[in-house]
């Protein structure tokens, strides 16, 4: 079986402008000096805590009680009905490829599983992902765990498995963990920054994904 793990902020839904207000209100509410836009789109993919104390530097030791009121906000706000939206083409191939017998979904996120949970659930996208690794269950990327677990899960081997994803914490990931790596343009990392972290590969529209994974599996196929 045909693995894909699909990273989520950044890839499948672009959640820049909740995480960017979320982070900036709790700092903001402990009398810390807010990031700049560009800092937090820098941390995402990592996990919360980890990602804030990068963001804190000096002060990293406060970062759990900021990440604390981070999660109170940023779940504050999706109860009061913000849902990111997803990136064009992103429903269209999650389900177009979900249809196929040999291949099967999951999501590889730095996100909760609540989070998760919440977002895919919302746009009705939840029950395409056989797998969901995330956060709560893994170390924080680049670590290959939550790959490794989503392997582990589903029985597909490494060679046959690929990861896509919007920034290089996905790519080293996906490399550490043995499997391919799609970078995709659209996220929160520069995309030239994503070819040296490991990407065989940086896409600009969604819809080049399956032909793409096509040609990469009928190479490896071949070549076996």
């Amino acid at each position: 079986m045909r693995l894909i793990l699909f990273d989520c902020d950044g890839t499948l839904v672009d959640s820049q402008n909740i995480i960017v207000s979320t982070m900036h209100a709790a700092f903001a509410m402990h009398g810390i000096t807010v990031p700049s836009r560009d800092a937090v789109l820098g941390i995402v993919g990592l996990s919360l805590e980890q990602a804030i104390a990068t963001l804190l530097g000096d002060q990293a030791d406060r970062a759990a009680e900021i990440a604390a009121t981070y999660r109170d906000e940023f779940h504050g706000r999706r109860q009061g009905g913000v849902l990111e939206p997803l990136y064009p083409g992103a429903r269209e191939i999650v389900t177009t490829l979900a249809e196929r017998d040999d291949t099967l979904l999951g999501i590889v996120t730095g996100k909760s599983r609540r989070g998760v949970d919440a977002v895919l659930g919302g746009h009705g996208l939840l029950d395409y992902f056989v797998t969901i690794q995330t956060a709560d269950d893994a170390p924080s990327k680049p670590h290959p765990a939550m790959v490794l677990q989503a392997l582990s899960a589903t029985g597909a081997d490494a060679a046959h498995a690929v990861v896509i994803g919007d920034t290089t914490y996905d790519m080293m990931m996906a490399r550490s963990a043995g499997t391919g790596a799609v970078g995709v343009s659209w996220g929160y990392h520069a995309p030239q920054t994503l070819p040296a972290a490991g990407a065989e590969i940086v896409l600009t529209r969604f819809e080049d994904l399956p032909p793409w994974l096509e040609r990469r599996w009928a190479a490896s196929e071949s070549a076996a």
